[in-house]
């Protein structure tokens, strides 16, 4: 609760705080509970938090399934797990569903809501309804599909970067320039899609200009990596050059990261249009 208590008062300084409340008033709601039951006693919408193990997951919804009433959502953070492998079996596995947000939330606001296929189309409307009410950005998948949405897109990014650097084409260093200083300031806000429409005269006039280049130099593209050997070694050798793998420099980094984000978050914030 310290950490929380130190969190929430920053974002308040910032102007971040989400709600109608203070920080001391938000505070005061929260508390700690070690039994299941009390913890989740007239709740309408459970998030579940733990760490990405299936096991723990199922255990958890499972004793969840036990308490639950019949309108109650069960949600869980998970970035990768199936709602298939997690929900599957359970009683009220039409009130369950994935509510996968991007970390860290207050500053990246897209949350991917992911049914399972037996989930009831309420429950998705009303997670839905939720996050945008709590100021999130909501996306809804219409199936689940492995990775979901945002680590299929990374994964394909990342993927792309490591054979790039294998191949010796480009340095890691300049390869993470490409992104931040090229494509990565583009789609801080507009996505690919969208990208493609304004960089011709709609999309179908993209697709009739670039089409025959896009496809010959996405057949050039290599197998999956293994993410090991030499080329990991070359890229860890890289990234520990620039930013050391010591606890001190690695989370003065981070907070650097954060307060990009927050500066990010807020010129957004101005600039909102439809």
């Amino acid at each position: 609760l310290v950490s929380v208590s130190k969190q929430m008062k920053e974002l308040e300084e910032s102007g971040f705080l989400k709600g109608a409340l203070s920080a001391e008033q938000q505070l005061a709601l929260i508390s700690i509970c070690t039994d299941l039951k009390a913890a989740v006693e007239g709740a309408t919408f459970i998030q579940e938090c733990t760490p990405e193990n299936l096991e723990l997951k199922k255990k958890i919804f499972s004793q969840l399934d036990l308490i639950a009433g019949d309108n109650v959502i069960l949600s869980s953070s998970t970035s990768c797990l199936l709602p298939s492998k997690l929900f599957t079996g359970l009683k009220h596995v039409k009130q369950c569903i994935v509510s996968h947000p991007v970390n860290p939330p207050y500053f990246v606001p897209l949350v991917e809501i992911v049914p399972h296929p037996e989930t009831d189309s309420s429950t998705t409307e009303r997670t839905y309804t939720l996050m945008k009410k709590i100021g999130q950005s909501p996306v809804k998948l219409n199936r689940e599909i492995e990775g979901f949405v945002l680590n299929r897109l990374q994964y394909a990014v990342i993927s792309e970067a490591w054979r790039l650097v294998g191949e010796g084409v480009i340095s890691p260093t300049d390869l993470d320039l490409v992104m931040s200083d090229g494509l990565g300031m583009r789609y801080a806000f507009i996505g690919p899609l969208e990208t493609m429409h304004l960089n011709a005269e709609g999309i179908s006039n993209y697709c009739e200009r670039y089409r025959e280049g896009m496809r010959l130099v996405l057949n050039t593209f290599g197998p999956v990596p293994e993410f090991s050997g030499e080329i990991e070694r070359k890229i860890s050798q890289a990234m520990s050059e620039k930013i050391p793998v010591v606890p001190k420099v690695l989370d003065a980094r981070r907070k650097w990261r954060d307060e990009c984000l927050t500066g990010l978050a807020k010129l957004k914030k101005e600039m909102k249009s439809d």
